[in-house]
């Protein structure tokens, strides 16, 4: 039985509630993204330390995500499972602020991370499971999430610099509760995963074809430097004697024309292997174009107009890798291929990028660190570059399923 719910349609008054979870849920995640390093380092930690606490979220989340899966197919429950969620969050996070030694601080971070890394999948089963009933899209609100993150952003730099670096630790508390709240205004719904258990046969012949594995590897190096940035940023503001406002408001620039961003992609790209390899290409490009820039500024104003590059470079980037793997595999096969794409450019690059960033920000400071950046997106830009070539001329065709749009 793929759904059980009660079929009475929710109003669109009744649904507002959603509209602010996602708005607080996504605000309560950048708060955590932006300026927790800053906290770190506040609190003594040097880059290398602050990276590597960093880096455990990914590798949590191969835990967390089929632990919480698991246990949402069980109950059919999703406003519970994410009630449990945040509560344990809130709970790990008051922790996380509170304790004095590294060793602890790990641990803690290690179990605010389970519930951390899966509360966005559980957010969006959530939402579909309301919107299922209604015309309302996804889409709609989505859009409440980038508000969400864009806004919770700016504000909160001003206000971590007036109450101080335990700022961080009440903004990201009372946001989150906020979030319970308005979860608890929603009305019951039980509904089951709608999500089918990737097959081991799925993930090891999505792993046999080669093209999927070499896209996947470019990917990699090409995701690396982003996610170091991502971590890295507000870390390099504050050194070139900025505040958490010139923080929030470089998150703000990087995401406010994110909405816009997707809407030109949806309009311009076409369906068409060749055609979409050639754009990845030209979007590592700019992605090594922004992490040079990077690697120049002095101020940082600097730094909050190069992240309006952000929305191009990044949306484009991972906009086009989804419609890449529809391409590059049999319809069969797509879920495993995302499933790999997403934990190698996001999962594996996040937790190499702190580790790998740490060290090189710690050891040769940040223009070496965007640099090396630089080094890795263009030999991913070339690897697309190679792939675009090799199937402009000799055309390709997944097997298992005859591909309707041909190179």
């Amino acid at each position: 039985m793929a759904r059980l719910q009660d079929k009475r349609p929710y109003s669109s008054f009744s649904l507002l509630p959603l509209g602010l979870l996602n708005f607080l849920i996504y605000g309560t995640l950048v708060i955590f993204t932006a300026f927790f390093q800053l906290y770190l380092q506040d609190i003594g930690m040097d880059k290398l330390e602050i990276g590597s606490l960093m880096a455990v979220g990914p590798l949590i989340s191969l835990v967390a995500h089929p632990f919480w899966k698991s246990l949402g197919d069980q109950r059919q429950n999703p406003r519970a499972i994410l009630l449990v969620m945040m509560l344990g969050l809130l709970i790990m996070g008051h922790l996380v602020f509170k304790v004095t030694t590294f060793s602890m601080l790990y641990v803690t971070m290690i179990l605010l991370y389970f519930f951390l890394s899966p509360l966005l999948s559980q957010n969006n089963t959530l939402t579909l499971g309301y919107l299922a009933e209604t015309p309302d899209q996804f889409r709609t609100y989505r859009i409440w999430g980038s508000l969400g993150w864009t806004f919770i952003a700016l504000a909160a730099g001003p206000i971590i610099d007036a109450v101080g670096h335990e700022g961080s630790s009440l903004l990201f508390s009372v946001t989150l509760m906020l979030a319970i709240g308005a979860t608890l205004l929603l009305p019951t719904i039980r509904q089951a995963s709608q999500t089918p258990w990737l097959k081991g046969r799925e993930l090891r012949l999505a792993l046999k074809n080669k093209y999927l594995l070499v896209f996947v590897l470019f990917s990699l190096l090409v995701a690396i430097p982003n996610a170091i940035n991502t971590i890295f940023m507000p870390l390099f503001m504050i050194d070139l004697g900025g505040t958490r406002l010139s923080v929030g408001g470089a998150v703000f620039l990087s995401t406010v024309f994110e909405y816009l961003a997707f809407i030109l992609l949806d309009r311009l790209f076409k369906r068409k292997l060749s055609y979409l390899l050639a754009c990845t290409t030209i979007v590592s490009l700019l992605f090594a174009i922004r992490w040079d820039l990077m690697s120049e500024a002095t101020l940082p104003v600097h730094i909050m107009l190069i992240q309006l590059l952000h929305s191009v470079t990044f949306g484009g980037f991972f906009y086009v890798g989804t419609k890449l793997i529809a391409l590059l595999l049999p319809r069969p096969l797509r879920s495993a291929g995302q499933a790999v794409y997403t934990f190698a450019a996001s999962g594996l690059a996040s937790a190499i990028a702190g580790f790998w960033g740490g060290w090189m920000f710690q050891n040769f400071g940040p223009v070496v660190m965007y640099r090396s950046g630089v080094a890795l997106t263009l030999i991913g830009a070339l690897g697309f570059a190679a792939m675009w070539y090799q199937i402009r001329h000799h055309g390709y065709s997944p097997a298992m399923d005859d591909q309707p749009d041909a190179p």
